[in-house]
């Protein structure tokens, strides 16, 4: 029998690799998958690539400025192009975006407009971008990652807030146009702290919640794997992850 064409994952988001782009990274190549590293900063999607090659698996970085529409047409590009034993994409996953607590009042507008265009703009870049090239194959997953304030507005976060709302808007738009065309769209509410390196960077006191006080990242992306693989008779479009001790 020959062997069959390896899939092809794109991952949009990745960082250090302890964080919830390179887990994602490591679990669909540890499915077989041909993953694309996608992130702004060459030396660490080409550390977390490494990292999968160094274990048998099939990753390669890509460069990419998520807020840049032709960065993330050159990605799909690159993505849906036939190759030596490589499928088009059929997993595409959004994860980009950026965090810091501002008192409401001294929030500059650059600032506001710059942690929208991360997290919703870049979003509406590659699920669009996306839908154009699955679309025409009938098949395909797109999965957004959320947060605590996709649902709902806290003290000091209100350009965080605004910035997911709108990604989960734009995650359920796409999911009742295009269900019916055969392409699963679905938004990851991560409704705690995950336990990876930029967390425990400004957040040191974090790591006093204790044993499973925080989401681990590989458990975050056994769920999206899982997402990806639900059979079409039961898809799920929502889905919130926080650990047990997290108040909800």
């Amino acid at each position: 029998m020959p062997n069959l064409p390896k899939p092809t994952a794109v991952i949009v988001g990745v960082g250090a690799e302890r964080g919830l782009g390179a887990a994602l990274c490591r679990r669909f190549a540890a499915e077989g998958c041909r993953v694309l590293v996608a992130g702004r900063t060459a030396a660490k999607i080409e550390a977390v690539a490494a990292a999968i090659a160094a274990a048998g698996g099939s990753a390669e970085p890509v460069v990419t400025d998520a807020t840049c529409e032709a960065d993330v047409v050159r990605l799909f590009d690159l993505a849906m192009a036939p190759g030596d034993g490589f499928a088009p994409a059929e997993a595409v996953v959004f994860n980009a975006g950026n965090n810091r607590r501002i008192d409401f009042r001294q929030v500059e507008a650059s600032v506001f407009e710059e942690l929208w265009r991360v997290g919703c703009f870049a979003g509406f870049l590659v699920g669009r971008e996306a839908a154009r090239r699955l679309v025409p194959l009938g098949r395909g997953t797109v999965l957004f990652t959320g947060a605590s304030a996709s649902l709902r507005g806290k003290p000091g976060y209100a350009q965080f807030a605004a910035a997911k709302a709108g990604l989960r808007m734009v995650a359920q738009s796409m999911a009742r146009e295009l269900g019916p065309l055969g392409i699963h769209v679905a938004h990851v509410v991560i409704d705690g702290g995950i336990d990876g390196d930029r967390l425990r960077a400004a957040r040191p006191e974090a790591a006093e919640r204790g044993e499973d006080g925080l989401l681990d990242i590989d458990a975050i992306a056994q769920t999206y794997w899982q997402i990806h693989r639900q059979p079409r008779s039961t898809w799920a479009h929502e889905v919130d992850l926080r650990p047990f001790k997290e108040p909800f």
